[in-house]
């Protein structure tokens, strides 16, 4: 998972962690907090399986959440050719960009790129989805979802919505549900879906 600093990318990953424990699996976490405060890079793993160390080397990521356009763009160098990578396609200009130094990429133009590298790419604006379920903040629970409806992970959406009535914060259990649901409908949607995995 990866993102910028704000993003809920850490809380993602916790309760992915949760709800693979409470599967039965024994999940390693790590977290890699760029300059978070000032917008920057904060990347996650989860890892599930037997193997015994919590980095995921280059080429190596089967799942990768993007909450951010361009950290999708950035996360190509940890996909293989079955990847799958779920993106937000809502744009945080980085500080270069914000003061004018450059320029932001063309969207669709990054996500082109990576849609030819990948095996599958479901690519939405979960911001305003987050919005709608009445967080902003909810990128996370949208992202979530929508990995859950993917069926791809040995987790179920039932477990990680436990998780998430259980370890989020009380004041928004109610948005980020509805956050979630909202995810796994736009995983439903083939517009999102840029390149379908292979069967």
């Amino acid at each position: 998972m990866t993102g910028v600093g704000g993003q809920g990318t850490l809380l993602a990953s916790r309760v992915l962690g949760e709800a693979a424990l409470a599967a039965g699996f024994t999940p390693l976490l790590s977290e890699t907090h760029g300059m978070a405060q000032r917008g920057g890079v904060v990347t996650s793993t989860v890892i599930l399986g037997d193997l015994k160390s919590p980095i995921i080397s280059p080429g190596e990521a089967d799942l990768v959440l993007a909450f951010e356009a361009l950290e999708a763009l950035r996360a190509l160098e940890y996909c293989h050719a079955r990847t799958l990578m779920l993106a937000n396609t809502a744009v945080i200009p980085p500080y270069p960009v914000a003061v004018g130094q450059v320029s932001y990429p063309e969207v669709s133009a990054m996500l082109a790129v990576v849609a030819r590298q990948v095996g599958g790419l479901l690519a939405f604006d979960a911001g305003a989805l987050a919005r709608e379920a009445g967080s902003p903040l909810a990128v996370n629970m949208v992202l979530l979802g929508a990995l859950a409806a993917t069926d791809t992970l040995p987790v179920s959406a039932a477990d990680l919505q436990q998780v998430i009535r259980d370890k989020t914060n009380p004041r928004f259990v109610n948005a980020n549900l509805s956050a979630f649901e909202m995810g796994a409908a736009a995983a439903r949607e083939p517009a999102h879906w840029l390149r379908r995995p292979a069967a």
